[in-house]
């Protein structure tokens, strides 16, 4: 009888997501089983159990998915579950807490592609402002942004020792560059926006961040993203299905959380096929969300000029 193909899902949380649930079974698993309140110290255990019962032939059909809600957690359990692998005994693995890496990089990927087409520019030497950046998107896009040359800054709405505590320990977890920034007011708001190139709205679903009178502060920006499809929008006139409109009171283009949605969908889907799929295992963390959610929009039209 031919193995199954089985996917694990490990959660630190009390529950799993029904999304990821129903995003592996659209990707073609047989049986997609959560596990909740799997920490840090106890992936290793689980992931042997799950590679030590199938032999060779029945690993290459297993995959072991990690999500939760904390975007550092979920890359160190991916480290542990990856060092807990004997050979041949090795199985598939990728992380996605709360869809924040694939959001993240779907979002990246997509400021990036706007970047090129309007400017002919990449994102190295940009100034990026990530608002709502303590959350889990906000702090995997400041670290996309910043490996890809960025120079970054993780905004707080609780003010600048909040904001540089966070960045501070992102920036230590993956070893790259990234500053702190308030906008507790009007005032810090309206300093960190004037500097800034590239805006990423990645604040909580329903809170605008900017509205149309901050954004005129903006002086330099080229490209705003947000991430939130609940009224009112987290940066004032983009809309959820926008892909390269221009952002009323600024010179910058807009993209919006649904446009982001789309590709996150899709990003999320070939990383779990391609896991599925794969003739060897394969880790699938962030890095690897951003090269898919890339390859994606290569293949999709141009958004027309305007």
């Amino acid at each position: 009888m031919e193995r199954r193909h089985i996917l694990h899902l490990f959660t630190p949380g009390r529950q799993a997501s029904p999304f990821d649930v129903n995003m592996a079974a659209d990707a073609g698993y047989d049986l997609v089983v959560p596990y909740c309140q799997v920490d840090a110290d106890g992936v290793a255990a689980m992931t042997q159990d799950a590679i030590f019962s199938r032999g060779p032939k029945g690993v290459a059909r297993t995959g072991i998915f990690i999500g939760g809600r904390d975007a550092l957690l979920a890359a160190d359990m991916l480290a542990r579950a990856q060092a807990a692998m004997v050979p041949p005994f090795s199985v598939s693995l990728m992380a996605d807490p709360s869809g924040a890496y694939t959001t993240a990089a779907a979002m990246l990927a997509c400021v990036e592609a706007a970047l090129q087409q309007r400017h002919g520019q990449g994102l190295a030497g940009q100034q990026v402002l990530v608002l709502g950046g303590t959350g889990p998107v906000g702090r995997v896009a400041a670290v996309l942004a910043a490996q890809a040359g960025a120079r970054v800054r993780l905004a707080s709405h609780r003010g600048r020792p909040h904001a540089d505590a966070a960045a501070a320990e992102t920036a230590q977890r993956f070893g790259v560059p990234i500053d702190g920034a308030s906008t507790a007011d009007a005032a810090a708001l309206a300093e960190a926006l004037a500097g800034t190139d590239l805006l990423l709205a990645c604040a909580a679903a329903g809170v605008q961040v900017v509205d149309a009178s901050a954004l005129q502060q903006a002086v330099r920006l080229k490209v705003a993203a947000d991430v939130n499809a609940v009224p009112p929008a987290g940066i004032a006139g983009v809309g959820v299905m926008d892909q390269q409109q221009p952002l009323a009171g600024s010179g910058a283009v807009g993209i919006g959380a649904l446009a982001i949605g789309n590709v996150k969908y899709q990003t999320q889907h070939r990383l779990l096929l391609q896991m599925r799929e794969a003739s060897r295992p394969v880790v699938l963390g962030f890095a690897e969300a951003l090269h898919t959610a890339r390859s994606w929009l290569a293949e999709q039209p141009a958004a027309p000029s305007r």
